[in-house]
């Protein structure tokens, strides 16, 4: 058949063919196929397996494929990276949809990474992270071991952790390595804080002192108190040491010289906590960049401005029943923005602008939960027997770790949590060093850390 004729024949075929029922054309095609020889068959199966097998990922725009893939969730997108190395090219890509998974996970976000590869990554370091918390896998212990009495008072920063004890001694401790970097004489410590030069101590003698690590000479004494001294808190910045003590006061003491400038009155019970902190947002009371002074007690938290002046008033007082019917635990947790402090009642967490309560956490069975750490994300708790993580985002808690039978001082001296960053969000680097440190009854101190990752 010359071609010319062919197409039109072809043409009238088409046409006719395009007009009968599917049960029609299905009919037709089986004789067709029946007429057919191997050359034939051949071309026909070759044609097939391209229109039936077709790669719609690959052959979409990247952009429509990545609109696609946001509709689906990591796991079915990791089954999907099986498919083929283009599809694993393609879903491994997907900025967008990896770095929302690390969200939904409670993971920190650097937008500054460019690399597309590196988000899926993250997320599967992210899900293992997030699996050995929910199976209790996350932590390992380690002990302290060195003082001869109780230890009365922790404090930690930068991977190293200060103890003071009732066998009238302090000591630095590196946590990773487990070594006593310093020992000092002292006087028994109920509170301390240090930094690379100096030592502070409270002490039952009610008095407070600041000491030189590397000679462990007394470079200067504040009396004053008439009581024992459980917190202590400075700014170098300023020249100031604040001190709360069991006299229901608060001191304000000139660093250098060790002069009282200021007894802050209106405290019906020990003061066990003080926090020197600056502002990070503005109110009617003060501005940002304002340093301000916070104190606790057994029922309430006291706000003070920070100033040199005689006699200065208490800015606001916080309290979670007018009746004191409800106590707060020790412990306060407070940034520049919000106030958190734990009670019976629940976990408050008080914006510092405004002074209002954002809102009250009540896990079951809250009476004698306190709190060791406040973020974005998490929340780090405890009790008798366990170490808790909350999810703050639904108000869950996500992992516990048993703790043994500790001393657990009213005053909250003798146990604090680790590393805080991770509350803020996990980001596969901040997941290392300490999480929670106590005394012991056998005068050692008990650690827990974060595992390393699998």
């Amino acid at each position: 058949m010359e071609k010319k004729d062919f197409e039109a024949w072809l043409d009238n075929i088409s046409i006719a063919f395009l007009s009968l029922t599917d049960l029609q054309k299905n009919e037709t095609l089986d004789h067709l196929i029946s007429l057919s020889g191997a050359v034939q068959l051949r071309h026909l199966s070759n044609n097939l397996e391209i229109l039936l097998k077709r790669d719609f990922l690959k052959l979409l725009p990247l952009e429509l494929s990545f609109y696609l893939l946001k509709w689906l969730d990591p796991q079915t997108l990791l089954t999907c990276c099986l498919v083929s190395k283009q599809w694993n090219k393609v879903i491994s890509a997907c900025t967008e949809v990896w770095q929302t998974a690390c969200k939904n996970l409670g993971w920190q976000i650097d937008d500054s990474v460019q690399d597309p590869l590196h988000w899926k990554k993250v997320y599967l370091k992210a899900i293992l992270r997030m699996k050995q918390l929910k199976d209790h896998e996350a932590f390992e212990t380690s002990s302290l071991i060195g003082h001869s009495a109780r230890v009365y008072a922790l404090y930690y920063k930068d991977g190293l952790l200060c103890t003071g004890s009732d066998d009238l001694s302090a000591k630095l401790w590196d946590v990773s390595t487990g070594q006593c970097i310093y020992g000092i004489q002292t006087h028994t410590c109920a509170a301390v804080k240090f930094d690379e030069q100096k030592l502070v101590t409270g002490s039952f003698d009610n008095t407070v002192a600041c000491w030189e690590w590397s000679s462990g000479a007394k470079t200067q004494h504040f009396r004053g108190h008439s009581g024992a001294v459980f917190s202590v808190d400075y700014n170098d910045e300023l020249d100031v040491l604040v001190s709360g003590s069991a006299d229901f006061t608060v001191k304000v003491w000139a660093l250098s010289t060790g002069t009282c400038l200021n007894t802050l009155t209106g405290h019906t019970e020990w003061v066990t906590k003080v926090v020197l902190q600056k502002c990070k947002v503005k109110s009617l009371m003060h501005s940002p960049g304002d340093y301000i002074l916070l104190s606790a007690d057994k029922y309430e938290i006291k706000i003070w401005p920070i100033g040199r002046e005689i006699n200065c008033k208490c800015l606001r007082t916080l309290s979670v029943s007018e009746d004191r019917s409800i106590s707060l635990q020790p412990r306060l947790h407070f940034d520049g923005k919000y106030i958190v402090c734990s009670s019976a009642l629940g976990l408050y967490q008080w914006d510092f602008a405004s002074y209002d309560i954002l809102r009250v956490i009540k896990p079951p069975d809250f009476s004698n939960v306190s709190l060791l750490g406040f973020g974005e994300v998490f929340a780090l708790l405890f009790d008798n027997r366990y170490l808790y993580i909350m999810d703050l985002r639904t108000e869950k808690l996500i992992s516990r770790w048993p703790l043994p039978e500790y001393r657990k001082s009213k005053r909250g001296s003798s146990f604090l949590a680790g590393e805080m960053s991770w509350l803020n969000g996990l980001n596969g680097q901040n997941d290392t060093g300490l999480v929670f440190a106590t005394s012991m009854p056998d005068h050692s101190i008990h650690l827990v850390l974060w595992k390393e990752h699998g």
